[in-house]
């Protein structure tokens, strides 16, 4: 048994000064305050008298970091990832891939299932909860960097292809509304319990719409690689910013999408709706130099990831959005803790996680008032500090 103490605690929807929490076998067991609850004689204490008690960070849109990249890397490049994301205050994950030939997908989608099917046999590390697929159902005027050779349109076998590799631990996937036969895909992926993503698209209006009423209830890196905001046609980002049923991500390093904009994003979003990411690849945490994406090679330099001139991937760590989104906006940490937390625990249905309530998962974290990271606590377990 773990008793952890602080000066204070984010739940993250409420407040409890000097807060008591009671962890057993790796889940919470009671959240009380020290002026109500008593401390077991056996339990091993942990006190960070002067440090916030939050829940982990969640990270639903990440394409690497510390070198490696999560369609390349074997179970000891998944292993730095891991370390290293914990270190930042991560403890859950969404390995992304990028858009591949078919047959990389594939096997890429193979080796991260085994890697999520023996996550539990790790309690130091971020944990991978599933895994986003992000392409290749993408808008060829809105593809990014992923190589139109590879784009599909998407079909129920093309799915089902990906479903199988993967055993059944795809649960985010960003798709494009507009192309013809995503409707039908992105109600087939609900019912299997996928959360669908609109993005990489350029929807007009009705065609995003139209992938909302079939199933779709989140948005991927708001701005980016998506149809420009018209006072005319306002398109997909007109439906994303105004539809109070749909939460959206976005990628605030201030290179992405510009700080004031990021402000825009916070307001229209709310602190209910707004996600934070990092589409972070293998140089974050990294000097600048050459990495991988997938199968695309990315200049590094100042703070950014470029592939022939266009922007691929950041090199953004998810507590640094965090203090990035106060630094942007008038929130304050708790607001945009629940952007890093609880609300992409939601996005995902991770109902053990993003939140300090018993029976949740011990997954903790310890932050100074600004943000910075004091200690990662994945499972009951001290990972980092």
């Amino acid at each position: 048994m773990l008793v952890l103490t602080a000066r204070a605690l984010y739940t993250p929807l409420e407040k409890i000064d000097r807060p008591l929490v009671v962890v057993e076998d790796g889940v919470v067991v009671t959240v009380d305050s020290r002026s109500h609850g008593e401390i077991p004689a056996a339990a091993k204490r942990l006190d960070f008298d002067d440090g916030i008690l939050t829940p982990g960070l969640v990270d639903i849109h990440i394409h690497g970091a510390a070198g490696y990249d999560v369609m390349q890397a074997d179970a000891e490049g998944r292993s730095r990832i891991e370390k290293f994301l914990a270190h930042r205050g991560v403890t859950s994950y969404f390995p992304t891939t990028v858009t591949a030939p078919i047959d990389t997908i594939r096997r890429a989608l193979e080796q991260l299932a085994d890697g999520i099917e023996g996550a539990t046999k790790h309690s130091d590390r971020a944990q991978p909860l599933g895994i986003h697929l992000e392409g290749p159902f993408l808008s060829h005027a809105r593809r990014g960097v992923h190589p139109p050779e590879n784009l599909l349109e998407p079909t129920l076998a093309n799915f089902d292809r990906f479903w199988q590799a993967a055993r059944g631990h795809i649960r985010v996937m960003t798709i494009a509304p507009e192309l013809d036969g995503a409707a039908e895909v992105i109600a087939e992926a609900t019912k299997r319990g996928v959360s669908i993503s609109i993005g990489h698209s350029d929807a007009d209006l009705k065609a995003a719409r139209a992938g909302v009423a079939a199933g779709a209830r989140h948005a991927t890196h708001t701005f980016n690689a998506m149809r420009p905001l018209d006072h005319r046609d306002p398109g997909i980002l007109g439906e994303v910013l105004s539809n109070p049923a749909l939460t959206a991500d976005i990628i605030a390093d201030g290179i992405h999408v510009h700080p004031e904009v990021v402000r825009l994003f916070l307001q229209a979003k709310g602190p209910e709706r707004a996600v934070l990411i990092t589409d972070a690849t293998a140089a974050a945490g990294m000097p600048d130099g050459k990495y991988w994406l997938g199968s695309l090679e990315v200049d590094v330099k100042d703070g950014k990831c470029l592939h022939d001139g266009k922007l691929a991937g950041s090199v953004l760590t998810l507590d640094r959005a965090l203090r990035n989104a106060m630094e942007f906006s008038s929130w304050d940490l708790r607001q945009a803790l629940r952007a890093a937390t609880l609300n992409p625990a939601m996005v995902v249905n991770a109902a053990r996680k993003g939140r300090i309530e018993p029976g949740a998962d011990a997954d903790l974290l310890v932050l100074s008032s600004d943000g910075q990271v004091r200690a990662t606590i994945t499972k009951g377990t001290l990972a980092s500090s």
